[in-house]
């Protein structure tokens, strides 16, 4: 079998033709292009690319996926990756270490998807970025204005438009201020920078909701109370093709859901922590959605009081993870089983002394 194993770079890329039957490898470099790297792998005709995932690993993928080449992307961040205790690390020993691992079949592999949901990955990231420098906008605001003595109103009251007409009334236009209120200045660019994020938002959120109302996966999640289109999409962005996890807990690991382990101890034990391994999109809207679910979703509720203790801040915390993972655990069963979500009856309504479990979480359990 011969592995052709890629060290991307910005510009230049290192490959490693290997054999596997023998070992022999040798080494090159070429152009970062598709062009440049569709003529080569034409020209040498491997069994198997192996890349390491990065930004980039989605041109090789797709290049090498256009010519029928059979194509691996290898998590780097693996134990036997880690290139501890070792004095040389160059392009070329990436490349040879990568067509290694492969031969050996000791590769972590990375699902990409396809190019339309990299596509509205990066769409969801844009919008998760702008949403953050839109809250970090406002609390500059509140930051300006206390020295002053003038307060918003908390919360979302602060930011409705009789709100934000009294607090325009301060700013004025840079050029305009004097030396003692340049503050006026600063304040009408933060309120200016306000609207236009808040524009873009909005167009954001009028493409994903275009694109819900088309996506059947979107609509099926968006059936749990506490979940809304955005959230939706987002795990359907992410999570992809459910059927490519063996069981909840993987769709949680990839989550970075569960909690860390520590290789101390003999056997290693699981941490209190959660790895974060995973997509922080994700989790970020999990969060969300999890804070949601337990004001609208009676089930919900009813487990994150159940784990939670008012007057411990540390118990509130681990509860709504726990309900975060219950939530991503159910809208996988739910995109696996390609059904809508049913809550559970209330006890006196299920037959028996057992509840009857939605038919979600009844599949996801037995999963």
């Amino acid at each position: 079998m011969l592995i052709f194993a890629i060290d991307l770079g910005q510009d230049k890329s290192v490959y490693c033709k290997f054999d596997a039957m023998n070992g022999q490898h040798a080494f090159g470099r070429f152009a970062t292009t598709s062009a440049t790297l569709s003529k080569l792998l034409t020209k040498i005709q491997p069994d198997r690319v192996v890349v390491e995932a990065c930004p980039l690993a989605a041109l090789a993928y797709d290049t090498a996926t256009e010519l029928g080449l059979h194509v691996q992307i290898a998590d780097a961040t693996q134990d036997a990756w880690q290139w501890k205790n070792t004095k040389r690390k160059t392009d070329r020993d990436d490349a040879l270490k990568l067509a290694r691992l492969s031969a050996l079949d000791q590769l972590n592999l990375v699902h990409l998807p396809t190019p339309a949901m990299r596509q509205w990955r990066q769409l969801l990231k844009a919008r998760a970025a702008t949403v953050a420098e839109l809250t970090r906008s406002k609390v500059r605001i509140r930051a300006l204005l206390r020295p002053l003595e003038i307060r918003l109103p908390r919360g979302k009251l602060g930011w409705t438009e009789r709100a934000l007409a009294d607090v325009r009334q301060h700013a004025r236009p840079l050029s305009e201020c004097r030396p003692e209120e340049l503050w006026r200045g600063t304040l009408q660019m933060e309120l200016e920078r306000i609207v236009l994020l808040s524009q873009q938002i909005a167009r954001y959120n009028d493409k994903l909701e275009a694109w819900a109302a088309k996506d059947q996966r979107v609509q099926q999640v968006a059936t749990m109370p506490g979940v809304g289109v955005i959230t939706a999409a987002t795990i359907v962005a992410v999570v992809d093709d459910p059927r490519r996890f063996r069981s909840r807990r993987q769709v949680a690991s990839y989550a970075g859901l569960t909690p860390r382990l520590y290789q101390s101890s003999v056997p290693s034990r699981p941490g209190g922590r959660i790895s974060k391994r995973g997509s922080a999109l994700l989790r970020h809207a999990l969060n969300q959605a999890a804070w949601m679910a337990v004001r609208y979703n009676a089930e919900l509720r009813e487990f994150y009081l159940r784990l939670s203790d008012e007057n411990r801040r540390g118990k509130r915390t681990r509860a709504i993870v726990a309900v975060m993972h219950k939530l991503l655990v159910i809208a996988w069963a739910l995109l696996r089983d390609e059904q809508p979500y049913r809550p559970s009856p209330p006890p006196s309504a299920a037959s028996g002394s057992a509840t009857t479990c939605s038919a979600a979480t009844a599949s996801t359990v037995a999963a």
